[in-house]
């Protein structure tokens, strides 16, 4: 028989990550026939968000590096009857990310849906990255500034069907910034800042920007700290469906229930926060 304590943690974790339905019939209603793109598509939460839409019959263009899962899952979608295409590449190659705004320009006349999915997480201390100021590049040329420049690429595509740019971001962005993560933290929250000016910018073309704040959820990004992978946390299935969700009901941004609580209350005492963080070190 499962302890108490086993059921106070079985409920818990099911109170703080409820289920997340979506039915397959209304993801088909609205993305089916539409044009999708989606970066980082052949793991984790983009392969996921990619398998559902490929099933909705949606017309896909994939970002990622893994060339021998794009192709598979391109295929599947042509086998349905869908056009499909991808690219192989890591979004931190400028010169390589330039070709492909190009190319994206001349390929894509028109696109529903940009989910920029792909990121880049890593844990370490300022003092012990003295000598590894290519974190910091790494980090926000994934997180940050690949959002920026395919979203200048496919501004006339979105403008054309007045689509919707979705970026999965991090709940943690919500709270005072923890120790360890300032390059990951850096490069989320220049997203997200760029994202609601984006929102207020693109209005008038029509286009809407959207934020997903995401909780943790057990990818084999997140699973490499060994802390996390014994955390309650959503699987990559329920995040796709956080972000499909998101995009069909047209809000501002997604955020946990308990972030929306926590969250105003973390920073009123943030000086008792960044005390405990001190402590931390």
């Amino acid at each position: 028989m499962a302890s108490i304590k086993d059921k106070l943690l079985a409920i818990g974790t099911a109170l703080a990550y409820p289920q997340v339905r979506l039915k397959p019939a209304i993801t088909k209603e609205h993305f089916s026939g539409k044009w999708v793109l989606v970066t980082g598509a052949s793991h984790g939460i983009g392969r996921a968000l990619t398998e559902k839409l490929i099933d909705a019959d949606a017309n896909v263009f994939l970002i990622a590096r893994s060339e021998a899962e794009l192709q598979c899952l391109c295929d599947r979608a042509k086998q349905r009857g869908n056009r499909a295409d991808y690219c192989a590449i890591d979004l931190r190659n400028r010169e390589k990310l330039e070709l492909l705004c190009q190319k994206l320009k001349e390929t894509l006349p028109q696109l529903d849906y940009f989910f920029c999915n792909a990121g880049k997480s890593i844990h370490r201390k300022i003092t012990d990255a003295l000598d590894r100021l290519h974190d910091y590049d790494r980090t926000i040329d994934l997180n940050y500034r690949a959002l920026v420049a395919l979203s200048l690429a496919l501004l006339p595509a979105l403008k054309a069907s007045k689509g919707s740019i979705i970026y999965s971001s991090s709940v943690s962005t919500l709270y005072p910034m923890a120790p360890g993560w300032s390059a990951y933290h850096a490069s989320k929250s220049a997203a997200n800042t760029w994202c609601e000016t984006a929102n207020s910018e693109f209005a008038p073309l029509g286009i809407r920007v959207q934020i997903a704040y995401l909780p943790l959820v057990h990818t084999a990004m997140s699973d490499v700290n060994e802390r996390y992978q014994q955390l309650p946390a959503y699987y990559p299935a329920d995040a796709a469906n956080i972000l499909l969700r998101l995009a069909i009901r047209k809000g501002k941004r997604y955020q946990p229930w308990w972030a929306k609580l926590s969250a105003p209350i973390a920073y009123l005492f943030a000086p008792i926060v960044h005390l405990f963080y001190k402590r931390m070190v």
